[in-house]
């Protein structure tokens, strides 16, 4: 059954025709439940998991209310991690591609403190950061929430356990107590229900089914010894040839080694952990993002927030230690309708994961078959697109149709051999298909992005 659709809501036309222009036509679950209270101003616990719609959902209902008048931030989106924040931010600004002079702005480390600063000092109507910055930006007066008209917690179990309580609790002191309040939670433990009592009132639940619809994810587990698993994942990347696979190890030692053993066996690899600095980590998730790389083996806490529209096939080469970290680990595929496939490795030693896992999916887990051994002979699947860096960005005030018109100016490259632009403070990320990188090259050093030149490279 299809859920209602965009239009029986009381929007804007042009809050409308953004969201034509993104298809976006029938509402999610979580939409349709939640949209009609948020549109009413009450405050609302929403739980969700990760790519049900909710940043639509609470997005839809800040751009309802924004005046674009007005020269102070009317609406806070706190995330628990940058890449959330930054995934965020980019979904806020194609929602309001049709409302003019909407300005969105991101709080996060990796920028001076100065930088942000000075962005503040401009008009802005949405800010979305994480609460270690939006909290700094505060105690040294540089932003101001006195008008705040809507604060949102997204993922707010996950900003609890990073240690963000106190952050929280000083930022919303600050707030407009008159202000509405988006509670966005995977889970709904005891400590969330404390925030909710001391920063909302009267607020409304609505949940959604929050275990995996088998429909849209197909799970397989493979009873291994520790010395088989790096076949078993040759084997599986070599018969699936998926475009976007997140490998899942539980160590940071692991996630190297891993990907360090694809890279040479041909893969299309890059390994994500802790140990990353900022950019290193921009860099890889820009990549994996935009299909210019097709296998990300990475940490459970380097993937926290990760948001990537579409995985195809989820592999825990570990097993999760944790049965809710196995749940959010597979949500990372299958999302908002789509399809996808998650495959578990496990070992005798993994008995005890195994039954818990079992429990939460209700039913009994039955070791699968692994592709045959002959498919080892095969080619990895390589990625038809690449990245390429430029050296500016938002500060430079260069937008995605800049970047656009500079590649297809004159005798240039099609729009359609042209993927995924990212925009960030001081760099920006276009993917191009593979046999136009020499020619985007040239033409983006040799020519001009919004009047000026700038020095691009292909990662």
């Amino acid at each position: 059954m299809n859920q209602p659709a965009f239009t029986t809501l009381d929007l804007a036309p042009s809050l409308l025709q953004s969201l034509e222009l993104l298809n976006y036509k029938h509402m999610t679950p979580i939409q349709a439940l939640s949209l009609p209270e948020i549109l009413k101003g009450t405050d609302l616990i929403a739980q969700a998991k990760t790519g049900s719609g909710k940043t639509a959902a609470f997005g839809i209902g800040i751009l309802s209310q924004i005046n674009v008048q007005a020269d102070h931030v009317q609406a806070l989106i706190l995330c628990p991690t940058r890449e959330l924040a930054d995934q965020v931010a980019k979904e806020m600004r194609a929602l309001a591609r049709m409302i003019p002079n909407v300005r969105v702005l991101t709080l996060c480390g990796g920028v001076p403190l100065s930088v942000h600063a000075n962005q503040l000092e401009k008009k802005v109507h949405i800010a979305v950061g994480t609460p270690g910055r939006v909290e700094d930006l505060l105690q040294k007066k540089k932003l101001t929430l006195d008008k705040l008209n809507l604060l949102v917690l997204d993922e707010a179990d996950r900003m609890l356990d990073m240690g963000f309580q106190d952050s929280i609790d000083l930022i919303v002191s600050q707030t407009n107590k008159q202000r509405q309040t988006l509670l966005f939670s995977a889970t709904f433990p005891e400590k969330i229900q404390l925030i909710a009592k001391r920063v909302m009132t009267k607020p409304v639940k609505v949940e959604v089914d929050t275990s995996h619809d088998e429909s849209s994810i197909q799970q397989s587990f493979f009873n291994l010894d520790e010395d088989e698993k790096f076949v078993a994942l040759k084997l599986l990347l070599l018969e699936q040839r998926p475009p976007s696979t997140l490998v899942f190890c539980n160590t940071k030692q692991e996630a190297d080694y891993i990907a360090e053993q694809l890279q040479e066996d041909g893969f299309s690899a890059l390994a994500l952990h802790g140990d990353f600095e900022q950019r290193q980590r921009r860099d890889i998730l820009v990549q994996f993002a935009n299909k210019s790389i097709s296998v990300l083996v990475a940490t459970d806490v380097a993937a926290r927030g990760l948001d990537i529209n579409k995985v195809d096939v989820i592999i825990n080469y570990d097993i999760a230690r944790d049965p809710e970290v196995h749940t959010h680990r597979v949500g990372r595929t299958g999302r908002a309708g789509s399809t996808g496939k998650a495959y578990s490795f496990y070992t005798d030693r993994d008995d005890y994961q195994i039954k818990l896992i079992e429990e939460n999916l209700g039913e009994n887990i039955k070791p699968g078959k692994l592709p045959p051994q002959n498919i080892l002979k095969s080619q990895p699947y390589q990625p038809t697109m690449a990245t390429l860096q430029i050296n500016g960005g938002k500060s430079h005030k260069i937008c995605p149709g800049d970047i656009v018109g500079a590649l297809t100016a004159g005798n240039g490259i099609e729009g359609k051999d042209i993927g995924d632009i990212d925009i960030f403070d001081r760099r920006s990320y276009v993917a191009i298909k593979k046999k136009f990188v020499k020619q985007a090259l040239n033409k983006l050093n040799d020519g001009k992005i919004k009047g000026r030149s700038f020095k691009v490279s292909l990662i």
